[in-house]
């Protein structure tokens, strides 16, 4: 089964061209490296909670639209080999694809796909 990163991150609603650009470039370059398949979701139905919500889990500001995104790699292998790859890669540099949102703020990790329907 295959091998999943997840991330979460609230951008600036007025950024979401640049978030999309950025997404283009990245996604591009996990793909070079093995990836099978990049998503990425701009926030519609994405309710405030009291407790628990992904707004809460990001401080997400008034004016920001949270982000899901995934990363499908065919193995942990595979996305362990590619990860430093990616991370090392000129383009990946802030100087050259800078993230136009709070990195601090953004939520991710790896998981194991236990269930492919």
């Amino acid at each position: 089964m295959s091998y999943i990163d997840g991330f979460v991150a609230a951008v600036s609603s007025d950024k979401k061209d640049a978030y999309l650009a950025h997404a283009k470039l990245a996604g591009g370059i996990f793909k070079e490296y093995g990836a099978i398949k990049i998503i990425e979701t701009w926030g519609d139905d994405v309710p405030d909670g009291t407790l628990t919500s992904f707004p809460l889990a990001v401080k997400a500001k008034e004016n920001e639209t949270v982000v899901l995104s995934f990363v499908f790699w065919p193995s942990k292998a595979v996305r362990d080999e590619a990860w430093q790859k990616v991370m090392e890669d000129p383009r990946m540099q802030n100087e050259e694809n800078p993230m136009p949102f709070d990195g601090k703020r953004m939520i991710y990790g790896g998981f194991e796909s236990i269930l492919e329907l």
